[in-house]
């Protein structure tokens, strides 16, 4: 049976929320391994790092050993397997739209609000296993992070869905990464209510029931 290699962290979260969206269920579609990332233990389990030597989570192994890591990459295989529903489009068309914003909220937002928590809130946690930028550059990232966060707002109007007009993939990694913020002491910047109901009706969705369970 595929296996999830899973933990805490927005990362593994977002692919076990997507598999939820597809309808699969832990125990009978796929089986699910925890590892402790605040003690290491990912990285500390040769086996583990054996199947993914960069130590990260989450990674996919698949029934004939291969093993597949980064979320995004992770969520489009899944895709592939169960189209319905659709989380990246219909159309190729719709597929571009989605991953422009995709794109566009990796780049803009995940990248500067992960560096600057690793250089700040985190940094007790992730500095001794990997270099990380200075406690005043980290929060210099903070508010780049903060700044772009503005910029979906008014993207999003009064939508709840910034890609299609229906729930995507796009859709879902703004989320888990709002969400992430929250667990880590971040709030939502000033002047994003557009965002703050997004977050509540997205809030109602079986798969944001990962961010309550304790792991």
């Amino acid at each position: 049976m595929t296996t999830l290699h899973s933990s805490l962290g927005p990362n593994p979260r977002l692919v076990r929320m997507f598999m939820i969206e597809k309808g699969l269920e832990e125990g009978r579609d796929f089986t699910r391994v925890h590892y402790d990332i605040i003690t290491g233990a990912n990285r500390q389990d040769a086996s583990y790092m054996a199947k993914n030597p960069q130590g990260t989570t989450p990674t996919l192994e698949l029934d004939d050993g291969t093993c597949l890591t980064e979320s995004w990459p992770i969520c489009e295989y899944i895709e592939e397997l169960h189209p319905s529903p659709g989380l990246f489009g219909e159309t190729a068309v719709e597929r571009a739209q989605v991953r422009k914003w995709t794109r566009l909220f990796d780049q803009e937002v995940v990248v500067p609000m992960t560096m600057g928590f690793r250089a700040t809130t985190g940094r007790p946690m992730f500095a001794p296993r990997m270099t990380v930028v200075s406690q005043g550059a980290g929060a210099e990232l903070f508010a780049l992070a903060d700044e772009k966060w503005r910029m979906f707002d008014a993207c999003l109007g009064n939508s709840n869905h910034i890609a299609l007009g229906r729930f995507t993939f796009a859709d879902l990694m703004i989320f888990a990464f709002a969400n992430f913020g929250f667990t880590v002491g971040w709030k939502l910047p000033e002047g994003t209510d557009n965002l703050a109901r997004f977050v509540a009706a997205h809030s109602q969705r079986a798969c944001a029931a990962v961010w309550k369970e304790a792991e």
